[in-house]
């Protein structure tokens, strides 16, 4: 169901990501290995909703414990109870925007690189609103919200030094150990120096394809068998010749596809 957080979910092309290394100075190899390990490469559902984990330890600190007692799901010191990803992430953000919505928007983190909306300052937003707002149009603000925070926090030297394990501790916290954060990070830089970053086009597609119901599997960039059968389904709906490479006709006919859909 459509709201205020939907929209057409336009996913990354090369200007957003030429723009946005420009800007973090850094190879697109240790861009990739962040957001791989936030979101797995992908800022929004299969809704059009951005990418979202609501923290209840986040909101009952902004709220100084408010509602801790009647509403302990969605309020508590401790962090937890997180649920399912996806639709159910939003569900948890509804009960809080009905409570207090600045400080559920903040205690919520975003969209590719997963930015805590109480980060809005270092992603350039006047407020948290305008943060989300920016979040909510494409995966190309996404990214420059990510680089704002990781500038403006000052994780980016770390980045760009590739000091995995304090680029943990600055973007992920203390306790990044515990999930193993450095090491991932280190294994995703390794695999996109050594096997190449996402292709655009075809993880553009595939991004379109999961939007219009079709399965593709992993937003990955590759075009393995399960994102040709998907691809050859759309095209056989569409009337298009069936390839065995995505072709510029097929993506023009997916972006008209998505930009066709109701918000």
């Amino acid at each position: 169901m459509s709201d205020e957080f939907t929209s057409h979910g336009a996913a990354l092309d090369d200007e957003g990501l030429e723009n946005a290394l420009d800007l973090a100075n850094v190879s697109a190899a240790q861009l990739w290995a962040v957001l791989a390990v936030e979101t797995s490469g992908n800022g929004f559902f299969s809704d059009r909703r951005p990418k979202i984990l609501y923290e209840r330890h986040v909101f009952s600190r902004l709220t100084h414990q408010t509602f801790d007692a009647q509403h302990p799901d969605i309020s508590s010191k401790m962090p937890g109870n997180y649920g399912a990803s996806g639709a159910h992430q939003y569900d948890r953000l509804n009960q809080a925007l009905s409570l207090n919505r600045n400080a559920a928007l903040q205690s919520t983190s975003w969209g590719l690189g997963q930015t805590m909306g109480f980060n809005f300052a270092t992603t350039g937003s006047v407020d948290v609103e305008a943060m989300v707002k920016r979040m909510v149009v494409s995966e190309n603000e996404q990214l420059l919200c990510t680089v704002g925070e990781l500038i403006g926090g000052g994780s980016v030297a770390a980045l760009r030094a590739k000091d995995w394990a304090n680029f943990a501790r600055r973007y992920n916290g203390p306790n990044y150990a515990i999930n193993h954060y450095d090491l991932r990070l280190s294994a995703a830089y390794q695999k996109f120096s050594y096997g190449g970053t996402p292709d655009l086009r075809i993880r553009m597609a595939q991004t379109y394809l999961i939007y219009l119901g079709w399965f593709p599997g992993t937003v990955d960039g590759i075009v393995g068998k399960q994102t040709r059968d998907a691809m050859n389904l759309f095209q056989a709906k569409e009337g298009l010749d069936q390839t065995t490479v995505l072709n510029d006709e097929t993506l023009e006919h997916l972006r008209n596809r998505i930009l066709a859909l109701s918000l």
